[in-house]
Protein backbone atom coordinates (compact mmCIF):
# COMPACT_ATOMS: atom_id res chain seq x y z
CA UNK A 1 0.00 0.00 0.00
CA UNK A 2 1.28 3.50 -0.84
CA UNK A 3 1.80 6.06 2.03
CA UNK A 4 0.82 9.47 0.11
CA UNK A 5 1.08 11.32 3.49
CA UNK A 6 4.68 10.17 3.39
CA UNK A 7 4.99 10.59 -0.01
CA UNK A 8 4.06 13.95 -0.72
CA UNK A 9 4.33 15.00 3.36
CA UNK A 10 7.72 16.93 4.35
CA UNK A 11 10.89 14.85 5.68
CA UNK A 12 13.05 17.80 5.74
CA UNK A 13 12.22 21.29 6.42
CA UNK A 14 11.66 23.27 3.73
CA UNK A 15 14.06 26.37 4.79
CA UNK A 16 16.73 23.75 5.74
CA UNK A 17 15.85 22.59 1.83
CA UNK A 18 15.68 26.27 0.44
CA UNK A 19 19.13 27.38 2.34
CA UNK A 20 21.00 23.93 0.96
CA UNK A 21 20.07 24.67 -2.27
CA UNK A 22 21.41 28.23 -2.11
CA UNK A 23 24.30 27.56 -0.57
CA UNK A 24 25.27 24.58 -3.51
CA UNK A 25 24.00 26.73 -5.98
CA UNK A 26 26.39 29.80 -5.23
CA UNK A 27 29.32 27.36 -4.55
CA UNK A 28 29.25 25.80 -7.50
CA UNK A 29 28.65 29.14 -9.68
CA UNK A 30 31.22 30.72 -8.00
CA UNK A 31 33.94 27.54 -8.76
CA UNK A 32 32.85 27.31 -12.31
CA UNK A 33 33.06 31.40 -12.51
CA UNK A 34 36.41 31.63 -11.28
CA UNK A 35 38.33 28.96 -11.51
CA UNK A 36 36.92 26.22 -14.45
CA UNK A 37 36.17 29.49 -17.19
CA UNK A 38 37.66 27.59 -20.03
CA UNK A 39 36.33 24.25 -19.10
CA UNK A 40 32.62 24.79 -19.89
CA UNK A 41 32.04 24.76 -23.56
CA UNK A 42 29.69 26.52 -25.69
CA UNK A 43 26.57 26.90 -23.10
CA UNK A 44 26.77 29.28 -20.22
CA UNK A 45 28.10 28.62 -16.70
CA UNK A 46 24.90 28.86 -15.00
CA UNK A 47 23.13 26.78 -17.64
CA UNK A 48 25.08 23.93 -17.20
CA UNK A 49 25.19 23.92 -13.33
CA UNK A 50 21.34 24.54 -13.67
CA UNK A 51 21.35 21.11 -15.47
CA UNK A 52 23.53 19.32 -13.41
CA UNK A 53 21.66 20.33 -10.41
CA UNK A 54 18.60 19.49 -11.44
CA UNK A 55 19.31 16.30 -12.46
CA UNK A 56 21.34 15.90 -8.96
CA UNK A 57 18.11 17.16 -6.79
CA UNK A 58 15.58 15.01 -9.00
CA UNK A 59 17.66 12.05 -8.91
CA UNK A 60 17.84 12.15 -4.96
CA UNK A 61 13.83 12.89 -5.04
CA UNK A 62 12.76 10.04 -7.49
CA UNK A 63 15.62 7.50 -5.66
CA UNK A 64 14.63 7.87 -2.42
CA UNK A 65 17.59 10.44 -1.18
CA UNK A 66 15.18 12.44 0.34
CA UNK A 67 11.80 10.81 2.06
CA UNK A 68 9.31 12.72 0.16
CA UNK A 69 8.81 14.20 -3.38
CA UNK A 70 8.11 17.44 -2.13
CA UNK A 71 11.18 17.48 -0.63
CA UNK A 72 12.89 16.76 -4.07
CA UNK A 73 10.61 19.54 -5.58
CA UNK A 74 11.37 22.32 -3.71
CA UNK A 75 15.64 21.70 -3.85
CA UNK A 76 14.53 21.45 -7.37
CA UNK A 77 12.49 24.30 -7.57
CA UNK A 78 14.97 26.51 -5.47
CA UNK A 79 18.05 26.18 -7.96
CA UNK A 80 15.87 27.03 -10.94
CA UNK A 81 14.77 29.80 -9.35
CA UNK A 82 18.29 31.12 -8.47
CA UNK A 83 18.83 30.51 -11.93
CA UNK A 84 15.78 32.67 -13.17
CA UNK A 85 17.03 35.14 -10.89
CA UNK A 86 20.54 35.43 -12.25
CA UNK A 87 19.50 35.72 -15.92
CA UNK A 88 16.47 38.04 -15.29
CA UNK A 89 19.56 40.04 -12.96
CA UNK A 90 22.57 39.99 -15.45
CA UNK A 91 19.42 41.16 -18.28
CA UNK A 92 18.39 44.12 -16.28
CA UNK A 93 21.28 45.20 -14.10
CA UNK A 94 25.10 45.70 -16.38
CA UNK A 95 26.66 45.65 -12.70
CA UNK A 96 25.37 42.26 -11.93
CA UNK A 97 26.46 41.08 -15.45
CA UNK A 98 29.36 42.66 -14.80
CA UNK A 99 30.15 40.42 -11.82
CA UNK A 100 28.17 37.35 -13.46
CA UNK A 101 29.73 36.95 -17.09
CA UNK A 102 33.37 37.41 -17.20
CA UNK A 103 34.76 39.63 -19.74
CA UNK A 104 36.61 38.56 -22.84
CA UNK A 105 40.36 37.99 -22.49
CA UNK A 106 42.30 38.98 -25.49
CA UNK A 107 44.67 35.85 -25.86
CA UNK A 108 46.42 37.81 -29.30
CA UNK A 109 46.75 41.02 -29.57
CA UNK A 110 47.95 42.39 -33.07
CA UNK A 111 49.72 39.06 -33.64
CA UNK A 112 51.68 39.18 -30.49
CA UNK A 113 50.22 36.19 -27.72
CA UNK A 114 49.14 38.27 -24.75
CA UNK A 115 51.37 36.01 -22.51
CA UNK A 116 50.06 37.39 -18.96
CA UNK A 117 46.53 36.68 -20.32
CA UNK A 118 47.36 33.00 -21.33
CA UNK A 119 49.18 32.24 -18.04
CA UNK A 120 46.30 33.55 -16.00
CA UNK A 121 43.73 31.81 -17.41
CA UNK A 122 46.31 28.79 -17.68
CA UNK A 123 46.65 28.36 -21.80
CA UNK A 124 49.67 26.85 -23.29
CA UNK A 125 50.86 28.44 -26.42
CA UNK A 126 50.56 24.76 -28.05
CA UNK A 127 46.73 25.03 -27.08
CA UNK A 128 46.33 28.51 -28.22
CA UNK A 129 47.98 27.62 -31.66
CA UNK A 130 45.90 24.10 -32.22
CA UNK A 131 42.80 25.76 -31.86
CA UNK A 132 43.77 29.13 -34.32
CA UNK A 133 44.84 26.08 -36.60
CA UNK A 134 41.33 24.64 -35.81
CA UNK A 135 40.05 27.79 -37.34
CA UNK A 136 42.42 27.64 -40.13
CA UNK A 137 44.59 30.46 -38.74
CA UNK A 138 48.45 29.39 -39.78
CA UNK A 139 50.36 32.34 -38.63
CA UNK A 140 50.23 34.98 -35.52
CA UNK A 141 50.37 37.56 -37.27
CA UNK A 142 46.80 37.25 -39.24
CA UNK A 143 45.73 37.99 -36.17
CA UNK A 144 44.70 41.60 -35.11
CA UNK A 145 42.61 39.73 -31.94
CA UNK A 146 41.61 36.87 -30.38
CA UNK A 147 39.74 36.60 -27.53
CA UNK A 148 38.51 33.93 -25.30
CA UNK A 149 35.30 34.64 -24.40
CA UNK A 150 32.87 33.79 -21.51
CA UNK A 151 31.97 30.38 -22.26
CA UNK A 152 35.99 29.00 -22.87
CA UNK A 153 35.79 29.27 -26.67
CA UNK A 154 37.96 31.05 -28.77
CA UNK A 155 36.84 33.89 -31.09
CA UNK A 156 39.07 35.77 -33.57
CA UNK A 157 39.57 38.94 -35.76
CA UNK A 158 41.79 38.93 -38.50
CA UNK A 159 43.63 41.61 -39.94
CA UNK A 160 42.51 41.27 -43.31
CA UNK A 161 38.48 41.35 -42.45
CA UNK A 162 37.74 37.52 -43.28
CA UNK A 163 36.14 34.83 -41.10
CA UNK A 164 38.33 32.49 -39.17
CA UNK A 165 38.04 29.07 -41.34
CA UNK A 166 35.94 26.34 -38.87
CA UNK A 167 36.48 22.89 -38.43
CA UNK A 168 34.04 20.82 -40.46
CA UNK A 169 32.97 18.72 -37.17
CA UNK A 170 32.32 21.95 -35.23
CA UNK A 171 31.11 24.96 -37.09
CA UNK A 172 31.22 27.22 -34.27
CA UNK A 173 33.54 28.91 -32.59
CA UNK A 174 36.23 26.36 -30.58
CA UNK A 175 36.45 25.41 -27.06
CA UNK A 176 39.67 25.88 -25.13
CA UNK A 177 40.23 21.98 -23.54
Amino acid sequence: MIDWPHLFGFSVNPVEIFIRGTVIYWFIFLLFRFLLRRDIGAIAIADVMLLVLIADAASNAMSGGYDSITDGCILVATIAGWNYVLDWMSFHFQSVRRVIQPPPEALVLNGKMQRKTMRRELITTEELQSKLREQGIEHLHEIKIAYLEEDGEISVLRHDGKEPEQSPEHPMKKKVS
